[in-house]
């Protein structure tokens, strides 16, 4: 199968993008302006995390978004949101089923944001990258 060298920068770059504004949404308008972080952190410990986590997630989020926009070490950035997603799953979501729509909200949504993340991280940086990462054997 042969792939198009040409173009697959730009594929690159479309999903690091589109995964960066998710992270930046996610954390400031969802954590930040709409449930506030005091609120964020009543959820975690409602849930039985220590809210101080959701300070924690919300900076991770706000600066791994910011960083996968500006292409900034895109794969270790994508590995590390990896972790708050796979909690969301275990803590918060993986007993309400499936579908986002679900009471509580299902583990569709960050189960694909792990998958893209993965993608992500197994892809060069992309196009228009402001810091990429030398991964020695690649070819």
């Amino acid at each position: 199968m042969a792939v198009d060298t040409r173009l697959a920068p730009y594929a690159a770059l479309t999903l690091r993008v589109a995964l960066g504004v998710m992270y930046l949404a996610h954390s400031v308008i969802l954590k930040l302006m709409t449930f506030g972080l005091p609120g964020t952190g009543n959820f975690f410990s409602k849930v039985g995390l220590p809210s101080w986590l959701a300070y924690v997630t919300f900076a991770a989020e706000a600066a791994g978004g910011t960083l996968l926009v500006l292409g900034i070490w895109t794969r270790w950035v994508a590995v590390s949101l990896l972790l708050p997603l796979f909690g969301a799953i275990v803590w918060v979501h993986g007993a309400n089923g499936w579908l986002f729509t679900a009471p509580g909200g299902g583990w569709e949504y960050p189960a694909f944001l792990i998958a893209a993340s993965v993608v992500l991280a197994l892809l060069d940086d992309g196009a228009h990258a402001a810091m990429r990462l030398k991964v020695t054997g690649a070819t």
